[in-house]
């Protein structure tokens, strides 16, 4: 059976890919943790089966606090993705890094606390590893492709994913620098935690919008301006995303190794005995663990 390459990204890298596919199939799944944001978009892309989910849904009705995370995680693992590739707008919080650049993100720090961001609260305790929490088998592949696309790729950056909706204040802004943190945005997590807990290799790709609120702007700027400069950092951005990913599936590269720790991310983590576990969590256990 040919690998299923899984995509996740916003309205934008949807919008974008949509028309790309080839034999595109819109296929609906319900789970046990509810409906994921939209019909996952299957078909092929650089001459690889892939699986697309748009986030935010279509038409972007979902803020980052009530993505279905879960249900969209479970839906790609349940279609037989194994690997997954997603895209996300965050704010620079560094100099170097620049609106239009992309950063394959290495690290995390997770300020979330509304969401659902575990499989298991109702089936066992599990604790599973997270030291680093993007596959960097899946990391290596996408920055041997960096050199296919035309801006700025940065090998690492550390995310710290705020809760929102409302953007840092300023003091917020200026006290993540100290921290030491490159990106800020609102959707990196509890996504990487579930694909961890699903036993998937899981890389994330950071689009660069702008420069968070801790650089004041040098001049005066319409709003209306603002919001389209923006807008296009994202688009450009949105493109050379693109194109990364058709560069590492043209590669014809298996994005998916069963010898991958992320792959065997559950071995050691169930802490409660197979015994105590409720039979009727059976099959969410053996779609998590395939």
């Amino acid at each position: 059976m040919p690998e299923i390459i899984g995509l996740i990204g916003g309205s934008g890298l949807g919008d974008v890919l949509e028309k790309r596919l080839g034999k595109v199939r819109q296929v609906k799944i319900n789970t046990p943790f509810g409906l994921p944001s939209d019909n996952i978009l299957t078909g092929t892309f650089a001459g690889r089966q892939v699986a697309f989910i748009n986030r935010h849904g279509r038409g972007h009705r979902y803020s980052p606090s009530v993505v279905p995370y879960a249900a969209n995680i479970y839906a790609m693992k349940k279609l037989g993705v194994k690997s997954i590739i997603a895209s996300g707008a965050v704010g620079s919080l560094a100099q170097n890094i620049k609106p239009r650049d992309i950063v394959i993100v290495d690290q995390a720090i997770d300020k979330t606390f509304k969401r659902e961001n575990t499989f298991f609260d109702d089936i066992a305790a599990v604790h599973c590893e997270m030291a680093h929490p993007y596959c960097d088998r899946l990391r290596q592949t996408l920055l041997k492709a960096a050199d296919k696309v035309k801006t700025k790729v940065h090998k690492r950056g550390v995310y710290v994913c705020m809760e929102g909706p409302q953007f840092s204040t300023r003091g917020e802004s200026l006290m993540h620098r100290k921290w030491g943190v490159q990106l800020i945005g609102m959707t990196a997590m509890p996504e990487a935690k579930l694909a961890r807990e699903a036993q998937m290799c899981f890389a994330l790709v950071a689009l660069i919008s702008d420069y968070d609120c801790w650089q004041e702007p040098k001049k005066k700027t319409d709003a209306q301006m603002l919001l389209a400069e923006i807008i296009g950092n994202l688009n450009s951005a949105t493109e050379n995303a693109i194109e990364l990913i058709k560069a590492v599936l043209q590669s014809k590269q298996m994005l998916c190794d069963d010898d991958c720790p992320c792959r065997k991310s559950l071995q050691l983590a169930v802490w409660t005995p197979k015994e105590q576990i409720n039979p009727k969590y059976t099959q969410i256990l053996k779609v998590l663990r395939s």
